[in-house]
């Protein structure tokens, strides 16, 4: 048994709030060999997937999601919550963490509540632009509050802005060191065109639905498909089977690679040659991290639209291209694609200015800030 000093780690349900806590422990870990990191999840979120395939010591919790607009939902998930934080406390009782770091999301809060009220040091790492219900929550009682956009301290309350650090969203190091390297490892031949379709780590309908129908176009030929192009597609898991079967129709094109997930996204960056995705920090922070061009279609119910501010920022910087999902159709999605998959010198453009907001340090960085807490 790791007998050095704790940290437990508490964030996920989706990707976006997970992989940034699998960043910030890693580059702690090389700063200080000797810590013991313990994750703290959920039973629901992806975490419960990816956390025993990547050997981390970790903890599920059956915590969900307070659903406000289903009454039913709302009033279920109360038990789960209180059944957490008994287990919380448990845990950490156990531990007696040096520091606790939470990452977001509805899987972190208990943890982050047992931190406040025995006294552990918390320290919350957000995402967003717009600070979540936790992070606002016991913003009061954290540390340190790490964020990624200039203007997120003015979602929380005053008290608490001058415990505030900017630092950009923690992201894991960059895929393969070449291109080639990478599209040998998902045998893309190495001329090829390589967009990448991601819709989030739950997947997105909409998006799945908008390149179908242009898919469906191009089976017609209707629309033409640009020279050389592949496409990787991160369709969600439980997309993935209705989509398969969709392109089975098609006649199932070999240019064409489906996936549920993709767990190592470095890689997959590193083989993309643009990506069409949605907006979330997370996903925009490894897009800027790799200097790769998007084509961004925010989650138009996304809390506050904070995805509509991440692409609209990118954009401005000419890292991005921003398209609003309303009003948009497979047609007009696939012409931005085509358009972009001829003209290099844009692409090159927005690889430049991509690289340019990037913050690669932003894991040591809080690494180093936790560091503080860890007793020796």
């Amino acid at each position: 048994m790791h007998e050095g000093p704790v940290v437990v780690f508490a964030g996920g349900g989706t990707g976006g709030h997970l992989y940034p806590a699998l960043a910030i422990a890693d580059a702690l870990r090389c700063r200080r060999p000797t810590v013991r990191v313990v994750f703290i999840g959920a039973t629901r979120g992806i975490e419960a997937r990816v956390l025993p395939e990547l050997g981390e010591e970790h903890f599920l919790l059956p915590v969900r999601g307070l659903d406000r607009g289903l009454y039913g939902a709302f009033w279920r998930a109360i038990p789960a919550l209180v059944t957490s934080l008994l287990e919380a406390a448990r845990v950490m009782r156990r531990l007696q963490p040096s520091a606790v770091v939470i990452t977001g999301g509805y899987a972190c809060a208990p943890a982050g509540v047992i931190a406040a009220l025995t006294g552990v040091p918390l320290l919350i790492q957000e995402q967003n632009a717009v600070p979540g219900i936790v992070t606002k929550a016991l913003s009061r009682f954290a540390k340190k509050i790490h964020t990624a956009f200039e203007g997120a301290a003015e979602g929380l309350p005053l008290g608490v802005r001058n415990k505030v650090c900017l630092t950009g969203n923690p992201v894991r190091p960059k895929g393969l060191g070449r291109r080639l390297q990478a599209r040998a490892l998902f045998q893309l031949p190495e001329e090829s065109f390589v967009v990448l379709i991601v819709g989030g780590s739950q997947g997105s309908e909409a998006l799945n639905q908008l390149i179908l129908t242009a898919l469906d176009a191009v089976s017609a030929r209707s629309l033409d498909r640009p020279d050389h192009l592949h496409i990787l597609w991160s369709t969600g898991p439980r997309y993935h089977e209705a989509v398969q079967a969709t392109l089975d129709e098609f006649g199932n094109p070999d240019w064409v690679h489906p996936s549920p997930y993709f767990d190592n996204m470095p890689d997959i960056l590193a083989a993309a040659d643009l990506t069409v995705g949605r907006a979330g920090a997370m996903f925009t922070a490894e897009l800027l991290n790799q200097g790769l061009p998007g084509i961004l279609v925010p989650l138009p119910s996304a809390a506050a639209d904070h995805q509509t501010h991440n692409a609209r920022a990118l954009a401005e910087a000419g890292a991005a291209v921003f398209t609003p999902e309303s009003g948009l159709t497979g047609e007009i999605l696939w012409a931005q694609l085509t358009r972009l998959a001829g003209d290099r010198v844009s692409l090159e453009r927005m690889a430049v200015a991509a690289t340019s907001l990037a913050r690669p340090e932003a894991a040591d960085q809080i690494a180093a800030s936790v560091e503080r807490f860890v007793s020796s």
